[in-house]
């Protein structure tokens, strides 16, 4: 079933109708927001958009060519109308919820279509080669980077949606393995695996509304990536159709058959082909989740604590650490209803957690996930605790990871509130070794506060260590300032995001840790992998896609 249902689906933002960001009962986030930005909020900047509002031009592929394509798929897998049109020409950034509000849709796709089997995709890029056509793949679009938005110039655009492809096709218990359609979400995906005692064990924030096929054409990590591996690390094998012909990788462990055409096409954003199944790395669903808190004096100590659980092999499901302005902003996150003697409880560990020097507004504070059978998770639990506590870290019970886990999904819901009173609020992400965390971190935070505060603005720059691996973390940035005045939202943010990206680049980052490329990071692939690995990119293009049909202008720099 489709993601994007008309009259359910928030299609100018994150998420479903049914559910918003529950600010009546967190006290304590509002003015926390007010006086760290400097702005009254609760004030309409920008009114949700009707469908009424938005213009489009009439689709411009021919009736010949829907015909052709309502023979390939079915009458009812074709689809011009507004509704369908709109939720799938942009993705879910902040610059595409922004145009949303300001009711532009600069670059709509033409046609929707849900192909049913990889046979009619073979046939649909067969017939967009013959008529200029370009076939942008769409997943859950909960892209950040652009990733689905038309680009180029043709004749038309078909957003190719691989919803009907959504099955978990077999199990195989004895290999551990599943071979699983590329448009399954990830509630579908995890249902049907689940049923046979398996998870996947990729949980990224869009988890709801994006696709195992998304999450390997723009190499996902999960939250709980840490213990699982990142999708590049659970995918064994995969089938790609490309407009030559169909990429088909052996379904093997392993090969040191050459270079690997399927990492290849791990990460090729819809650029190449479109991904249709993969057969995937599963494990047993686990006996216990043990989840909890710690909270460290400062960032540095947190990130040596998760240095050495790493070195050591001592690997949590999930590790994340906030620096200091995110531990105070999760602390204002925060319900505050409950029972009394519950609110008196907190308030007691806050003043035991100030006598021992330890405080939210100053400290780091770290959730730790543990996955697995319950001797598993005794053993990492008892070493990883004792670790932490000799570098300082404060254990403060499984209620802080519990509530956590619980709303980890809830707070993309508040960007939608904070968008339209005025805030612009996004996130980046980046990645580097272990030597170079606490520089880059320093760096890109130093490079957005500047952007963000140019003109007397304020602003609030938070920071967690999201991924930890054994050489190194990435760094997950989240972003408010006061928004520009009107018609200059977007060039402030594109001013950030540039700051951002050039000061990732020049400190030893990576561009993308697990957002993607799309056209929103490409100006800084070339600097990311070389002159020459970006001709290796373009042969490779022209090899599969010889007339530039899938998803053009994306990937690789202009």
């Amino acid at each position: 079933m489709s993601d994007y249902v008309e009259g359910r689906t928030r299609w100018w933002g994150w998420g479903n109708l049914d559910q918003r960001f529950d600010v009546e009962n967190r006290e304590n986030i509002m003015p926390f927001m007010r006086e760290s930005l400097g702005m009254p909020l609760n004030r309409d900047r920008f009114t949700d958009p009707s469908l009424e509002e938005i213009e489009l031009p009439e689709p411009r592929l021919h009736e010949e060519v829907l015909e052709a394509l309502r023979r390939l798929c079915g009458p009812g897998n074709v689809a011009t109308d507004k509704f369908q049109r709109v939720s799938h020409s942009m993705g879910k950034s902040y610059r595409d919820l922004l145009r949303f509000r300001q009711r532009r849709i600069e670059r709509p796709v033409d046609a929707v279509v849900w192909p049913r089997e990889e046979r009619e995709i073979v046939e649909i890029l067969r017939l967009a080669e013959q008529e200029n056509l370009a076939v942008i793949p769409f997943g859950g679009g909960s892209s950040v980077t652009g990733g689905v938005e038309p680009m180029g110039d043709k004749a038309g655009y078909i957003s190719l949606d691989m919803a009907r492809m959504n099955r978990v096709l077999r199990v195989d218990a004895t290999s551990q393995t599943a071979l699983i359609q590329a448009g399954a979400l990830g509630p579908e995906l995890e249902e049907q695996l689940n049923a046979q005692g398996f998870t996947l064990g990729h949980f990224p924030e869009s988890f709801d509304h994006s696709t195992l096929g998304g999450w390997l054409a723009t190499r996902a990590s999960g939250r709980q990536s840490t213990g699982y591996g990142d999708i590049e690390d659970m995918v064994l094998a995969l089938r790609m159709v490309t407009p030559r012909g169909v990429v088909d990788t052996r379904k093997v462990p392993s090969s040191a058959a050459g270079p690997s055409i399927l990492q290849l096409c791990v990460g090729s954003e819809g650029y190449m082909g479109v991904i249709t199944e993969a057969l995937m790395r599963i494990r047993p669903v686990p006996e216990v989740l043990d989840y909890r808190g710690l909270i460290f004096r400062n960032f540095a100590a947190g990130v040596s604590a998760i240095r050495e659980m790493m070195q050591q092999n001592l690997i949590p499901t999930c590790v994340r650490l906030s620096d200091r302005t995110e531990t105070a902003l999760a602390q204002a996150f925060r319900s505050t209803t409950g029972p009394v003697w519950k609110k008196k409880g907190e308030e007691a560990v806050l003043r035991l957690l100030a006598r021992r020097g330890y405080s939210f507004d100053d400290g780091a504070f770290m959730v730790l996930g543990l996955e697995g059978t319950e001797d598993e998770v005794d053993y990492l639990r008892a070493n990883i605790l004792r670790l932490c506590r000799r570098l300082g870290g404060f254990h403060l019970g499984t209620s802080p990871g519990r509530q956590w886990y619980k709303s980890r999904h809830e707070t993309a819901y508040f960007r939608e509130q904070l968008i339209n009173w005025g805030v612009l609020v996004d996130t980046l992400e980046t990645a580097t070794t272990w030597d170079n965390l606490l520089h880059l971190y320093g760096e890109v935070r130093r490079a957005i506060r500047e952007a963000l505060e140019e003109g007397g603005n304020r602003s609030l720059v938070a920071c967690h260590v999201s991924h930890a691996y054994r050489e190194g973390a990435s760094l997950y940035y989240t972003f408010f300032a006061p928004m520009a005045g009107e018609g200059e939202e977007e060039a402030q943010w594109e001013r950030v995001k540039r700051a951002a990206s050039e000061a990732i680049m020049e400190h030893g980052g990576t561009i993308s840790h697990h957002h993607g490329v799309g056209y929103e990071h490409a100006p800084w692939m070339r600097e990311e992998v070389g002159e020459v690995s970006i001709r290796a990119l373009q042969a490779v293009k022209k090899a599969m896609d010889p007339a530039d049909i899938m998803n053009p202008g994306k990937l690789l720099p202009p």
